[in-house]
């Protein structure tokens, strides 16, 4: 039969995307078929972040983001220079503006030794103008490993490596998986367009993946929420101000890395994200809306803890997110040079977010194994830099359960 795989995998983001490379690299002989909704590769989460190869900074020691991120980060530098991937391990600052940072400052320095980060090291005020001259700030973080990335670029690399090492795996764009039908020899996933067979399904849904994983019959309490960053790109006049990469010190009681600046691999600079509830999971726009993802999200006790939780924090969000005066204000913070006419509007993200029941959104990485399927349930950041090693456990756990 034409539609008979050996394994499914469902989302071609970037996770989806490694799987996919691994589980072949690990497996030739098996038979992958790669599903993805739109027509592009890497289309959402992983094609709408800020093209950062993370360091490893700010997760929890010993954690699966930790160990992943700094693992990860390794194998995607090695990758993208094996594979000309555009990429500059540029290095980036974290910069307390004011000595209330300090504390928090401290903390994730040491953080980051813990995880084994390599050559960080705290630096004055006066050492972080020489990495960003316009910067000011009384105290520092200087972080050489961390880069800047063509994300798109690495997703559809591994895909393709994946399809030269396995003459009958395939990848099917344009196909939404609608339903997951379980069979006597594993699963049926009926798409728009075609029905699949597979003894075995991986699926890497990202911010579609609480639904995949109802779809399959998994008991899930928790669900995806997203959250849209707004970036600023700098106008041409003021592109000089920054070098590379400028980072605020994170509010601890603030789940988001806070408004930050970057140098993107095509050379422009970008400023943000903030981070706002959005109305619409894959919508990138300020006035998107989805009636049905709305319900979802405000039918869910764990958005309104958590709003309740960050009230403060949500509405000076998205104030700013409707305000270019506030959002410059911020910038300021770090940058005080940066007028209105440095700024010009950006394009925007959205994050996955699989909230916990009380509000919680610092959850692992979290992937589940039920019945002939895997479900990579919480990928958010730093999945993309982490997603060779999440496809490594992705692919061990395959090989144990489903007895390759």
């Amino acid at each position: 039969m034409m539609n008979q795989f050996d394994i499914a995998i469902v989302g071609g983001g970037i996770v989806g995307a490694a799987t996919f490379y691994k589980v072949i690299k690990r497996n030739p002989h098996l038979s992958v078929i790669l599903i993805e909704k739109e027509g592009e590769l890497a289309d959402h989460q992983t094609g709408h972040n800020s093209g950062v190869i993370h360091s490893g900074l700010y997760y929890k020691p010993g954690s699966k983001k930790a160990i992943n991120c700094v693992k990860g980060r390794k194998e995607l530098v090695k990758f993208c220079q094996e594979y000309n991937i555009e990429h500059d391990v540029c290095g980036k600052v974290v910069v307390a503006a004011d000595e209330s940072e300090l504390p928090m400052l401290d903390k994730i320095f040491n953080i980051g030794l813990e995880n084994g980060i390599e050559d960080i090291r705290k630096i004055t005020g006066e050492e972080v103008k020489k990495y960003e001259p316009y910067c000011e700030g009384i105290a520092g973080i200087h972080v050489p490993v961390t880069g800047i990335v063509d994300f798109r670029g690495a997703t559809k690399k591994m895909v393709e490596l994946g399809l030269q090492m396995s003459a009958q795996s395939k990848v099917q764009m344009n196909e939404e998986v609608r339903e997951v039908k379980r069979t006597e020899i594993g699963s049926t996933l009926v798409t728009n367009k075609a029905s699949y067979s597979a003894k075995y399904v991986i699926f890497c849904a990202g911010l579609q993946a609480d639904r995949m994983a109802h779809k399959d019959g998994v008991k899930l309490k928790e669900k995806v929420v997203g959250f849209r960053g707004d970036y600023y790109e700098l106008t041409d006049q003021a592109k000089h101000k920054i070098k590379n990469l400028i980072y605020p010190v994170p509010n601890p009681a603030f789940p988001f890395l806070g408004v930050h600046f970057t140098r993107m691999v095509d050379g422009e600079i970008e400023c943000g994200p903030n981070a706002v509830f959005t109305f619409k999971r894959e919508g990138y726009g300020k006035t998107d809306f989805s009636l049905r993802d709305t319900i979802d999200a405000l039918s869910y006790q764990g958005t309104w803890k958590l709003f309740f939780k960050n009230m403060k924090f949500g509405i000076n969000e998205y104030r700013r997110a409707f305000s270019k005066k506030l959002f410059l204000k911020t910038l300021q913070r770090l940058v005080p040079s940066l007028t209105m006419d440095d700024l010009k509007p950006g394009r925007s993200g959205v994050r996955a977010l699989l909230l916990l029941e009380d509000g919680d959104t610092k959850d692992d990485f979290r992937i589940e194994y039920t019945g002939n399927s895997i479900h990579v349930l919480n990928a958010p950041s730093p999945a993309a830099t982490a997603s060779l090693a999440i496809g490594d456990d992705v692919a061990e756990m395959a090989e144990k359960h489903f007895k390759l």
